[in-house]
């Protein structure tokens, strides 16, 4: 089967250069990334790339952001070889994941489904409108996002469900986080269809 090519954005484009070159060690750990202004000039392209850019490896906790101070790349594991591990997911990693929150999710709606109090479904609409309400703002959205599929797995009463879906939130949130910024979050359209 065909399938579409994606074009890439060029934020995307800055955000994985600078990923290379941060495993790669030409940007060291604890060491600071030149200004934006700077990284606008050696990449040649606008400063609200940059900034986009920055904020994605802020999100795949690569780099942090200190105010006042500048953009410094993160004290992260290193491996036998002495290359860094990432403290984020691989992007197939990634779609594991989403497939196992998949099975899991659609799961617990089916059970919620049948075991939903009125409470529940309240709820549910109340995270809904906040949903609706914080489109277009990255980090509500998230929040509420997360907050619609607990509200789910509680609403479907198995515990067990609850605590294997609060486990693999918390493993990988931050991965997450850069997932709806990349995937989810990256134009109108698919904030809608993320709603």
């Amino acid at each position: 089967m065909i399938k579409q090519v994606k074009s890439k954005k060029i934020y995307e484009i800055v955000a994985e250069q600078l990923t290379e070159m941060i495993m790669d060690g030409q940007f060291k750990q604890g060491e600071r990334l030149p200004s934006v202004q700077q990284l606008s000039e050696d990449f040649d392209v606008g400063r609200s790339a940059i900034r986009e850019a920055l904020s994605a490896l802020k999100a795949m906790g690569l780099i942090e952001i200190r105010q006042g101070e500048g953009t410094f790349v993160k004290k992260t594991a290193v491996d036998l070889s002495g290359k860094m591990i990432p403290s984020v997911l691989e992007q197939e990693d990634l779609k594991q994941l989403f497939e196992v929150r998949k099975l899991n999710e659609t799961g617990a709606a089916a059970i919620a489904a049948e075991k939903r109090s009125d409470a529940d479904l309240r709820k549910l609409e109340r995270i809904l409108h906040e949903m609706k309400l914080a489109e277009g703002d990255g980090s509500l959205g998230e929040q509420a996002d997360i907050a619609f599929h607990m509200a789910i797995v509680t609403a479907a009463g198995n515990q067990m469900l609850e605590r294997l879906m609060t486990t693999i939130s918390e493993t990988v949130e931050e991965s997450m986080k850069e997932a709806r910024q990349l995937f989810l979050y990256s134009n109108e359209e698919k904030n809608e269809t993320a709603l």
